[in-house]
């Protein structure tokens, strides 16, 4: 069974900053691309980052120099550091793996609001 488990959600201030977390399990996590996507309330779910089996990351431009992605195949979990938080950046974060098939996790809310 596929589980990935999204922590680091929460409340923070603008230009705050917050780790998320995802953990993998029930999959060969190093096999396996890893993505970000996130959705605010009313609008589709866009991809914020990802990265590669091989460690190649890519970023959506509105969060570029701000966010960082990474993974520990140790631990079958990617990371999404996110630092100069904007209320634009508000939204449910999403973990994402791909390796043919797809699996998401449920979700952590982010809100930034002073």
């Amino acid at each position: 069974q596929v589980q990935l488990v999204e922590s680091g959600g929460g409340l923070v201030q603008p230009g705050g900053s917050l780790r998320l977390s995802c953990a993998a399990s029930g999959i060969t996590f190093s096999r396996y691309a890893m993505m970000w996507y996130r959705q605010a309330p009313g609008k589709q779910r866009d991809l914020v980052a990802s990265i590669t089996s091989f460690g190649t990351t890519t970023y959506t431009d509105s969060v570029k120099g701000r966010f960082t992605i990474s993974r520990d195949n140790a631990k079958n979990t990617v990371y999404l550091q996110m630092g100069s938080l904007k209320p634009e950046d508000t939204a449910v974060y999403y973990c994402h793996a791909r390796f043919g098939l797809n699996y998401w996790g449920q979700g952590t809310q982010v809100t930034v609001s002073s």
